[in-house]
C-alpha cells in the first residue's frame, strides 16, 4: 500500500509525495496509515562489452579499458505511521520533519534517528513528568 502505482527506479530524483491510506482490521477498527514517499540516490554500473576474436574467444573491446561510468537512478523510500487516530497534518509534518533531518546529512542514519524516536517517553497529558 506505500507504493500504489508500483515500485520502480526513477532516473531524476521525483519530489517527496504524501498520502494516508486507512486499513480496517478484523474488529472492524481504522487504522490511518501516514506515507511519506521520497527517492533515494542509487548507482547502477553499466557492464562492459565483450566481443568474441575467431577462436571464440573473448576479448575487451577497445573502449572496455575506460573506466565503467555509473548510471545514477533514485529509487523511492518510503516512511509510514500507522495510528488509530485521525490527524493527517500531525503525521504529514511528523514525517516530514524526519526526512528533514535525513537529507540534512547527519552523522545518524535514517533506522538510528527512528529507533531513538521509538524509545522516547512521552508524557501523558496533565500527568506529571
Amino acid at each position: 500500500f506505500c507504493q500504489p502505482s508500483g515500485w520502480q527506479l526513477f532516473p531524476e530524483r521525483n519530489p517527496p509525495t504524501f498520502f494516508v491510506a486507512v486499513l480496517t482490521d478484523i474488529n472492524s477498527e481504522r487504522h490511518y496509515c501516514a506515507c511519506f514517499t521520497f527517492w533515494e540516490a542509487v548507482e547502477s554500473t553499466q557492464p562492459q562489452s565483450h566481443a568474441r576474436n575467431g577462436e571464440g574467444e573473448e576479448e575487451e573491446e577497445e573502449e572496455a579499458s575506460s573506466p565503467v561510468q555509473p548510471a545514477q537512478l533514485f529509487a523511492p523510500k518510503s516512511l509510514v505511521l500507522v495510528s488509530r487516530l485521525d490527524h493527517a497534518e500531525v503525521f504529514r509534518n511528523s514525517l516530514g520533519l524526519i526526512y528533514t533531518i535525513y537529507v540534512d546529512g547527519l552523522s545518524v542514519s535514517l533506522e538510528n534517528v527512528i529507533g531513538n524516536l521509538l524509545t522516547c517517553t512521552i508524557p501523558i497529558t496533565g500527568g506529571a513528568q
